[in-house]
């Protein structure tokens, strides 16, 4: 019995220390667990107080248990701070502001963070420097910043770092080499930031995980980054998207994609690439979803058939703007098909109807003849199809009553015929329809009379006839762009154009229309406001399709692209207009270009013209319009072009503001009347006749001053003389009192000089002597 109590006491005096060390080390762990929790606590509140919050977000970050607030995470076991999402939340239904500010060094306290996406906000400055630090972070996503300069080295010791989203910043420098560390790494997106230097082998050397890797950069960048690989090179990782862009990749397709046999994105866009397509590429096509050669040097001919993937649900070929040559290749499964701006030739294949899927078509600026295919028009699927600047030729097809899906149809800039087809509205959510510079003929019939969605029509350079119908005005509400010059119409501008509220281009240059210009012109809401229209291609396909629009401004025919949204322009030179410019025009203080010329319109320059501050193209030349150049015209500070020759204009040309640098005399010549400043012809009184109206009021009201001084002289000499002297030869006694008080007035003065003179002269002797 004693030996077992002895042994019972043994055996606890043994455990006792691991007993105490136990408590000890629990009693370490909840204090180290407290401390931490207090510490990431206020990370959190110092991150918070630098940042702009206009919509509360951060509101609930109040109280003791930070695992409570909205975007922060923590762990179920130890409690600590692991996951950071504060992106910008895309709530349609309500106003959500993104946060602004910096990125702290506080959030560096959080050790134990693993996902930090702080996306799609205004933050600013730099990435920490001792990023790397966060050496648990999993994912990091800080795109859609302003966030500045270079990439710390340090992030390279996020070793466990799986995904690394830097896109849409400012950020700029060189990408380090410690990117090459990151042996987990399967995502890395660093699009769209400025960009220098080199990317070379060592940049990818530990990325063994690497799956998705994207540098698509700004056309601004000028190819600021370049790669610089081996030829031999065969990389550690297997991707399945790559996105290179507006860099400097290879003078020759990259060898080392070749190894990439899981690829179904492709991106390689004005890449400075040249030379053949590789046939490794082209077996890769029943996985390639996306596939965008655009903006390089490409040669040699399309193979056909193929067959794209479709395991993305929809799939895009993009090889525009190389020198591609050969015939249409015939591409099935495709959404979006793009090869403009090539050497394409021969026709379109008969069974492009075949395309099924296709959505967006678009091969512009190729050479391909003969007629449009009609199995075309039986694309039920296709919104986009642009045809333009080629050589097709015959008349357009008739039927295009099952493509109900059309967006825009462009077939400008060919060779066609006939006459517009009727069926050609029957889609009614057609935005753009421009079937300009053509061989088309016939009246504007009420065929299009059911495009009540247009936005833009353009119908311009062709053979049509007749009059401008009424309904355009009337039924074509949202039409912001109308083009019909270089026809044959005939006829008034009818009055219901003016119900276009928001037209900013109006066309109708080169015409034989009469009458006058209507008045209610000065109504065209859209060109007297700054406004932002938004247009129906303002949407996905608008990557795809871009709109043109040939457009005489400022003495030249140019055409417009990328900023056709922000014209505006009114165009009715050559034509017969009669009558005078409306003043109502005026009121017309947004438009940028007024083309007049080439008319039969008299009258005056409505005086008030200067309100058109907008304007930087005036053409009114080739008219008989009469009077002097409104002195309000040199106040529009943006005009840049002026045109007013060939009219019966007299007087002074102004010589302030603008028209100082107004030196061609040719945009005077024709008018006899006219002299000044560039002219050879001056003028005889040129001081007078450079006076605005303001100031010859103001020297009528000189002169008038100066008329009543010099009257008021003449009159009041003898009237001031008369009554003084007249009343002293009139009045006796008033002659002795003035001429007693003139002999007082003498005594007095005599007598104060007498005083006076020896005391000023003897105290001159007494500061003299002084001084001597």
């Amino acid at each position: 019995m004693a030996r077992g109590n002895t042994s019972l006491l043994f055996l606890i005096l043994l455990l006792l220390p691991l007993l105490l060390e136990l408590f000890i080390v629990q009693a370490l762990v909840i204090n180290s667990s407290t401390t931490d929790a207090e510490m990431e606590r206020k990370a959190l509140l110092e991150f918070k107080a630098g940042l702009g919050d206009p919509s509360g977000r951060l509101s609930s970050w109040v109280g003791g248990d930070c695992c409570k607030w909205k975007g922060v995470d923590c762990s179920n076991a130890t409690g600590h701070v692991i996951k950071l999402d504060l992106r910008k939340p895309y709530q349609p239904s309500e106003a959500v502001f993104p946060l602004s500010g910096q990125i702290s060094d506080s959030l560096l306290d959080l050790k134990y963070l693993n996902y930090l996406d702080l996306s799609s906000n205004e933050l600013s400055g730099p990435i920490p420097d001792s990023i790397g630090n966060l050496d648990n972070l999993r994912y990091l996503d800080l795109s859609d910043n302003s966030i500045s300069g270079s990439i710390p080295p340090s992030i390279g010791r996020l070793l466990l770092l799986e995904e690394l989203d830097l896109s849409h910043n400012i950020m700029n420098g060189t990408i380090p080499e410690s990117i090459g560390q990151l042996k987990e790494l399967h995502t890395l997106q660093l699009d769209w930031n400025p960009w220098t230097g080199a990317v070379s082998q060592i940049h990818f050397m530990g990325l063994t995980k690497l799956e998705h890797f994207s540098v698509y950069l700004s056309p601004a960048t000028n190819n600021s980054l370049v790669f610089d690989t081996n030829s031999d090179w065969i990389p550690p990782f297997s991707l399945k998207v790559i996105k290179i862009g507006n860099c400097k990749l290879s003078s020759t397709f990259p060898a080392w994609l070749g190894t990439q046999k899981e690829l179904y994105h492709i991106i390689l866009r004005n890449v400075g690439i040249s030379g053949a397509i590789p046939e490794w590429l082209w077996k890769l096509s029943p996985q390639l979803g996306w596939l965008d050669l655009s903006r390089n040097q490409l040669r040699g001919k399309l193979p056909t058939p193929l067959s794209f993937g479709t395991s993305h649900g929809w799939s895009m070929a993009d090889l525009s703007s190389n020198r591609l040559e050969g015939p249409l290749p015939l591409w099935y499964n495709l959404t979006y098909l793009r090869l403009g701006n090539n050497l394409l030739s021969g026709t379109i294949p008969s069974n492009i109807g075949e395309l099924s899927s296709l959505r967006v078509l678009a091969l512009f600026g190729n050479l391909l003849n003969g007629s449009i295919p009609s199995s075309l028009s039986k694309l039920q699927n296709l919104r986009f199809i642009d045809l333009s600047d080629n050589h097709l030729s015959g008349k357009i097809p008739y039927n295009w009553n099952d493509t109900k899906m059309l967006n825009v149809l462009d077939l400008s800039k060919n060779r066609l015929d006939g006459e517009i087809p009727s069926s050609i509205c029957s889609v009614h959510i057609i935005y753009l329809l421009s079937l300009s510079d053509n061989n088309l003929s016939g009246e504007l019939s009420p065929s299009l009379l059911n495009c009540t969605g247009l936005n833009s029509l353009d119908l311009g350079n062709n053979r049509l006839s007749g009059e401008i119908p009424k309904w355009i005005g009337e039924r074509m509400g949202s039409l912001t762009q109308l083009r019909l010059r270089g026809n044959m119409l005939t006829g008034n501008i009818p009055q219901q154009l003016c119900g276009l509220s928001d037209i900013r281009i109006l066309d109708l240059a080169h015409n034989n229309l009469s009458g006058s210009i209507p008045p209610c012109l000065s109504h065209l809401s859209a060109l007297k406001f700054m406004a932002l229209l938004d247009t129906p291609l303002d949407d996905l396909y608008a990557d795809y399709y871009t709109e043109r629009m040939d457009l005489v401004v400022k003495g030249k025919q140019m055409e417009f692209q990328r900023i056709l949204s922000i014209v505006k322009l009114i165009d009715l030179s050559s034509n017969n207009l009669l009558g005078e410019i409306p003043h109502g025009i005026t009121n017309l203080s947004t438009l940028g270009t007024l083309n007049l010329s080439r008319n039969q319109l008299t009258g005056e320059i409505p005086e008030d013209i200067g309100a058109m501050q907008g304007l930087e193209t005036l053409d009114l030349s080739s008219n008989r319009l009469s009077g002097r150049i409104p002195l309000s015209m040199s106040s529009i500070t943006s005009l840049s072009h002026l045109n007013l020759s060939h009219n019966l204009l007299s007087g002074p040309i102004p010589a302030t503001n603008q028209f100082q640098t107004f030196n061609d005399p040719f945009m005077y010549e024709g008018n006899l009347g006219l002299c000044g400043i560039p002219l050879s012809t001056q003028c005889s009184t040129p001081n007078k006749d450079h006076k605005d109206e303001g100031d010859e009021n103001e020297d009528d009201k000189d002169g008038w001053k100066m008329s009543w001084f010099f009257t008021s002289m003449g009159l009041g000499f003898p009237v001031g003389f008369w009554a003084v002297c007249g009343t002293l030869a009139l009045k006796n006694t008033w002659r002795h009192a003035y001429f007693q008080f003139v002999d007082e007035a003498k005594n007095r003065l005599y007598v104060l000089i007498a005083i006076n003179v020896p005391c000023f002269k003897r105290k001159m002797e007494r500061n003299g002597g002084t001084h001597g």
